[in-house]
């Protein structure tokens, strides 16, 4: 359980002191000249690592959630800037203002949570699980064809978050899939990490980052979420949009759930199942969570919500006014190419061939953007 005498209680208070005159650079020059937009990056979702020990946990051969699949996914990624955007799709003009350009090199991949499949693949006692292993051996920058070949900003998923480990260490798994997202983008005055974030939530490690005039936000399985003793990070998404986006500028923002018919089901007390059309108690998060999180959002130029969760189904769709996307499953494949430029925003969903790099592009969306 995340308690009060925690080591993120221990490591806020101590650092306390040295971080008052820490200002990121972008906030501190935000009420300045505007910076200009021009970002191509990617994101997907549901990496689901799956490797146990020498072997892969129960039904993952069978799920698709193997090693070869994912150097396939990698391997797509890695080659979509020998590309070009695509001009039709399914036989139908694209639309996009990219449309027959040469795909820019992405400035980075967002993970949409679930990167792995048993909370990081924990044995019986702590220690570095094999499935955090996994995915930081593939989806961590590196060099070659088994590495992404960009910058990498994690997000965690219910698959991370939710197992509990053996007593007394009911919490290991969850500490330390966070640990991970923190090492790799908290920075401090003692530690610089490898992907800085520019605005990071020590309690619920969401966090918040800028390319140009566009402002990114991670919120991790959803933003306000207090499962299995989570802190809420809805005051600290507030102050960020207030801080970093109160000027009128695009934001994308990132989790793990979305509005499908998937993430919002709750139990049918009728047919003793979870579905969409149920009245019971919510399978993932509430309707009261989402509309706190919406309302978190009102005001504030949100072009944009990607997640993943549901595997099987890539998706463009609206939810109260909202634009929001869904790639298929990493490990089916699926990603989300998104260019942000000065008045336009381009998305293409596709999913990866063969294991030479080959991708199918299979929704497309574009759309005039505000800049405030």
């Amino acid at each position: 359980m995340r308690g009060v005498f925690s080591r993120r209680f221990v490591l806020k208070a101590s650092l306390g002191v040295g971080l008052l005159g820490f200002v990121p650079k972008s906030f501190a020059q935000q009420d300045t000249e505007r910076a200009p937009i021009d970002a191509t990056f990617l994101f997907t979702n549901d990496i689901h690592a799956c490797r146990m020990g020498e072997g892969l946990s129960p039904k993952c051969e069978e799920e698709g959630k193997t090693d070869a699949n994912l150097l396939r996914h990698i391997t797509a990624l890695n080659g979509l800037p020998d590309q070009q955007w695509p001009a039709m799709i399914d036989g139908k003009p694209s639309n996009l203002v990219n449309a027959g350009k040469s795909i820019q090199r992405p400035l980075g991949l967002v993970i949409g949570g679930d990167m792995t499949d048993d909370g990081g693949g924990q044995v019986a006692q702590p220690g570095e699980g094999t499935q955090l292993m996994q995915f930081s051996r593939r989806y961590q920058q590196g060099t070659g064809p088994d590495h992404i070949h960009f910058p990498v900003y994690e997000g965690l998923g219910n698959h991370d978050l939710d197992q509990d480990g053996p007593p007394p260490h009911q919490d290991w798994y969850r500490r330390e899939m966070r640990d991970y997202v923190e090492i790799n983008h908290r920075p401090s005055v003692f530690f610089k990490p490898p992907i800085p974030a520019t605005n990071y939530d020590v309690d619920s490690d969401n966090y918040s980052w800028d390319w140009g005039g566009l402002h990114l936000i991670q919120l991790q399985r959803f933003g306000g979420d207090t499962r299995k003793d989570a802190i809420s990070g809805l005051d600290w998404l507030k102050q960020d949009l207030k801080d970093y986006a109160g000027d009128g500028r695009p934001v994308i923002l990132f989790q793990h759930y979305g509005w499908d018919d998937f993430s919002i089901e709750r139990w049918n007390t009728t047919t003793h199942t979870f579905d969409h059309q149920g009245d019971g108690a919510p399978h993932w998060w509430s309707p009261e969570e989402q509309q706190a999180l919406l309302a978190a959002l009102q005001g504030y130029n949100i072009i944009g919500i990607c997640h993943g969760h549901e595997h099987p189904t890539p998706m463009v769709y609206q939810h109260e006014g909202f634009d929001v996307f869904k790639p298929k499953a990493a490990f089916m494949g699926g990603f989300a190419m998104i260019h942000i430029g000065s008045d336009t925003m381009d998305v293409v969903l596709g999913e990866a061939g063969d294991d030479k790099g080959s991708v199918t592009f299979t929704n497309a969306f574009t759309k005039k953007i505000a800049r405030g």
